[in-house]
C-alpha cells in the first residue's frame, strides 16, 4: 500500500508529499516506509519501522563470499551498522536517515563516505582512506571475509537471512 499525504516541509515550509509505503518481506515482517523529499530546499526524511512488536536486538552477520552480498538489510534511524574488520561505523544521529539495501548497498554506503573524505584528507589520512577503499572493494568481490553487526535498541532493524544471528542488545546509555 502507497499513500501520499500532503504537508509543509519542516526546512522551508513549502508544501511537499510525506509518502508512507507498506512492504512485505519475505519471512520477517511488515514494514512501513516513510519518505519525503523537498525539491525546493533539498530536505529529506527517510525512516522504515517494522509493524510489529520488537524488543532491542543485535544481528550479526558473517559474510563469506560474494553471495552474501545479497542479503537484506533492514536499518531503521535508530540502528547501528558496524564492520570491524574495517574499522567503519554508521551510528544514529539528527539527520540519520532509515534504509533497506542489501550487504552490498551497505559498503556502496561506506564506500560513498571515505570517497568523500579524500577530498579534503591529508597526507596521511588519505594513504588510510586508500587503504580503506581497497579494503571495501575486496569485501565487495568477495574476497574479504567480515562480518556485518546491526544494533538497535528500538528492535526496528534486521539483516533478513537464516544465517544471521539474532540476540538480544543490553540497553544502556552506549546504544540509547
Amino acid at each position: 500500500m502507497r499513500t501520499a499525504i500532503p504537508g509543509p516541509c519542516p526546512s522551508c515550509s513549502n508544501e511537499i508529499e510525506y509518502l508512507y509505503q507498506t512492504e512485505d518481506i519475505p519471512y520477517f515482517s511488515e514494514l512501513l516506509i516513510v519518505s519525503a523529499n523537498c525539491p525546493s530546499c533539498g530536505y529529506r526524511y527517510v525512516d522504515t519501522q517494522i509493524l510489529k512488536s520488537a524488543e532491542p536486538a543485535r544481528y550479526e552477520f558473517s559474510v563469506s563470499d560474494a553471495e552474501d552480498l545479497a542479503v537484506r538489510v533492514v536499518r531503521s534511524m535508530s540502528g547501528t551498522v558496524k564492520i570491524p574488520e574495517l574499522g567503519v561505523q554508521i551510528d544514529p544521529g539528527p539527520a540519520c536517515h532509515g534504509f533497506v539495501t542489501n550487504i552490498e548497498g551497505v559498503l556502496d554506503r561506506f564506500e560513498k563516505v571515505v570517497e568523500g573524505a579524500l577530498l579534503w584528507a591529508e597526507d596521511g589520512e588519505r594513504e588510510n582512506a586508500k587503504k580503506l577503499l581497497h579494503l571495501i572493494a575486496q569485501a565487495r568481490e568477495g574476497t574479504l571475509p567480515f562480518t556485518l553487526i546491526l544494533d538497535d535498541p528500538s528492535g526496528n532493524s534486521a539483516i533478513v537471512s537464516e544465517k544471521a544471528q539474532k540476540k538480544p542488545l543490553a540497553i544502556d546509555a552506549e546504544n540509547c
